[in-house]
C-alpha cells in the first residue's frame, strides 16, 4: 500500500471511530424508558411509555422522604406499557421508571380537587306553594288557597254575590250568580261584566234599580275569614285606557263577629282597586276612622303603585296587630301602623269586577264584556 492510500485508509478509520463514538451515547439514551402521564381522576394518573430495550419489565418507584420506594412492577408488550398510579390531589410527585437498569424520572403535578358544591338550600313550601317570610325571618303558613285548576267554582270556598250593584246612575251592573259572569276555565277564575238583552233589577244606592248590565263578584262569606296574616292574589284585568271599568281585591269584616261600629269606622281593606280611568295604577285603600280626613296618601291610601292594565299583576297585604303593608308586584306601596280597632277582627276575602263610578263612570267607550282573570288567591298566617 503506498503512502497516499495508507493515509486515506487511516483517515477513514478515524472518521468511522468518530461516528461510532457520537452514536454510542444516543443509543444508550434510547434504552431508558420514555414516559408520560395524564390525569384520570381526582386521586390517580395513568402513566404510559415505551421501553428502550427488549426487556418487558418496568419498575416504578416513588420518591418520598429521603429515598425511593417501590410502587409497582408492570410488563411491557412490544416495548409499550401503561398503568394507573394513585396520586394525592394537590400534590407534586416524582416517579422513577426503570427498565434494563436504565431509568427515567417523571414529575407529576396533580391539581387540587374541586371543593364539593353543596346542594342548594331547599325552598320551603306548603299547600300555598313557596312560603314567604315575615319581617322577623320566620315563615308564613298557608291557611287558604285556590289555584282555580278545575272547571267550576269551588263553592266550599266561594260564594257568588247576588244582592247589590256596581256603577253609578245610568250605568249600574247587578251582580249575578251566572256562569256568564262567574266561571272557572283555563286555570283562572273569570269575573266579567256584560250587557244582557232583558233588564234585571237589584238594590243600589238605597233603591231598586233596573239595568241591562250584570257583573261577577265572589267572596269567602261564612266560609273563610282570618285575623292577621298575608293575603295575595295574581290578577289580570281588561286592557283599556278609557273610563268605565272597576276591579277590586279586598277584605271585609266577618259579620259573625259582633260590632257596633258602622262603615267606614268598622273597617275595610282594599288590597287593590283598579280603575280604567287610571290604566297604570293599583290603588290600595284602608277604610277606618282616618276616612274622616279623606284620602291620605301614605296613611290610608297610595297613588303611586304601578300596575298596568291587561297584564298579570300580583297584589299582597301583610297584616299584624301593629302594621299593615300593601305590595304590588313585590314592591311595598303602603304602610299603616295605626293599630286601629277596625283591624282587630277577622276579615273575609272578596273579588269584584264591575262598572265604575265617581269620575270613572261607564260612558259606553270601555270594552264590554270586560273580564277580570284571577290566577290564584292565597292566605297565610
Amino acid at each position: 500500500m503506498d503512502l497516499r492510500r495508507a493515509r486515506a485508509f487511516a483517515l477513514a478509520l478515524a472518521l468511522l471511530g468518530l461516528v461510532l463514538g457520537m452514536a454510542a451515547p444516543a443509543s444508550a439514551a434510547l434504552r431508558a424508558p420514555a414516559v408520560s402521564y395524564r390525569i384520570t381522576g381526582t386521586d390517580a394518573v395513568t402513566v404510559s411509555g415505551r421501553t428502550g430495550t427488549t426487556s418487558p419489565r418496568v419498575r416504578i418507584d416513588r420518591y418520598a422522604g429521603s429515598g425511593w420506594h417501590l410502587v409497582k412492577r408492570v410488563r411491557a408488550h412490544s416495548h409499550r406499557f401503561s398503568t394507573t398510579v394513585a396520586t394525592a390531589s394537590g400534590s407534586t410527585t416524582t416517579l422513577r421508571f426503570t427498565s434494563d437498569h436504565r431509568s427515567r424520572t417523571l414529575r407529576v403535578l396533580m391539581p387540587a380537587a374541586a371543593k364539593p358544591v353543596p346542594p342548594p338550600a331547599k325552598t320551603p313550601t306548603d299547600a300555598c306553594g313557596v312560603q314567604p317570610r315575615k319581617l322577623d325571618g320566620t315563615l308564613w303558613s298557608c291557611t287558604f288557597h285556590d289555584d282555580f285548576s278545575g272547571t267550576a267554582l269551588d263553592r266550599t270556598k266561594w260564594v257568588p254575590q247576588m244582592y247589590f250593584a256596581s256603577g253609578s246612575p245610568g250605568a249600574y251592573a247587578c251582580y249575578a250568580d251566572d256562569s256568564s259572569v262567574v266561571n272557572v276555565a283555563d286555570g283562572s277564575l273569570n269575573l266579567s261584566v256584560r250587557r244582557v238583552s232583558n233588564p234585571v233589577s237589584c238594590p243600589a244606592d238605597g233603591q231598586t234599580v233596573s239595568t241591562n248590565y250584570v257583573a261577577g263578584m265572589v267572596t269567602t262569606y261564612h266560609l273563610f275569614s282570618q285575623q292577621y296574616g298575608r293575603f295575595e292574589a295574581r290578577i289580570r284585568n281588561t286592557a283599556t285606557t278609557v273610563q268605565g271599568l272597576h276591579e277590586a281585591f279586598w277584605l271585609w269584616p266577618d259579620d259573625r263577629v259582633a260590632s257596633t261600629a258602622v262603615w267606614p269606622v268598622a273597617g275595610e281593606m282594599d288590597v287593590s282597586e283598579t280603575y280604567s280611568v287610571h290604566p297604570d295604577l293599583s290603588i290600595p285603600f284602608l277604610h277606618y276612622a282616618a276616612d274622616a280626613a279623606g284620602p291620605q296618601p301614605g296613611v290610608n291610601t297610595a297613588w303611586n303603585c304601578t300596575a298596568y292594565r291587561g297584564q298579570w299583576n300580583t297584589y299582597a297585604l301583610e297584616w299584624t296587630p301593629t302594621r299593615i303593608e300593601v305590595f304590588v308586584n313585590g314592591t311595598s306601596c303602603l304602610v299603616n301602623t295605626s293599630g286601629d280597632p277596625a283591624f282587630v277582627k277577622p276579615y273575609i276575602v272578596a273579588l269584584t269586577q264591575g262598572l265604575g263610578s265617581a269620575g270613572n263612570e261607564y260612558d259606553g267607550r270601555a270594552p264590554i264584556p270586560a273580564t277580570m282573570n284571577i290566577d290564584y288567591v292565597r292566605a297565610w298566617r
